[in-house]
């Protein structure tokens, strides 16, 4: 069976990027390796992320907000899938990763930015959280060893491009 790492970044790294991470660590079972960092990361996780891992019963062990760099180094896995979850990070040059990943926007809002009651809040983080599992579900059944360059690309873009609905109020 082949395995993939995974890579996704965000200008942060507390939120979307550690959902996404820990989303796909608990999906992906042996065939893929979530990783997420971001390119001016806060330094924390958001506790609101935490709280709804929790919540999810899915793994925060050794979540943390991390500078993409940690990924440039020579000991660094080597990534197979970079993602964007924000568009601040698809706007900002990326660094060139060894391997020549596939790479793919996905952008969606940040749930950190909506202000109001815990409650109002929480549901942006579930929102968000529901719209990556969507994506990842889709991402983890493509049959990518089978799929040309080209095609994959194509299907992972396309993924990214479906917003469920979930834009947040």
């Amino acid at each position: 069976m082949a395995h993939y790492n995974v890579l996704f970044l965000c200008t942060g790294n507390s939120a979307r990027s550690i959902l996404a991470e820990s989303l796909l660590n608990a999906m992906g079972g042996e065939e893929f390796t979530a990783h997420s960092a971001g390119s001016f990361p806060a330094g924390e996780v958001n506790p609101l992320a935490l709280e709804l891992l929790e919540q999810l019963k899915l793994p925060a062990e050794g979540l943390r907000s991390k500078n993409w760099s940690e990924f440039e180094s020579p000991d660094a896995p080597v990534m197979d899938f970079v993602f964007t979850v924000c568009d601040q990070a698809a706007a900002e040059p990326c660094p060139v990763w060894p391997g020549q990943p596939m790479t793919a926007h996905w952008g969606m809002p940040d749930p950190a930015a909506v202000e109001g009651s815990k409650e109002r809040r929480m549901r942006a983080f579930r929102d968000t959280a529901v719209a990556l599992r969507r994506r990842l579900g889709l991402f983890v059944n493509l049959p990518i060893a089978s799929l040309d360059r080209l095609r994959l690309q194509q299907q992972i873009e396309t993924i990214g491009k479906d917003n469920g609905g979930d834009a947040h109020e």
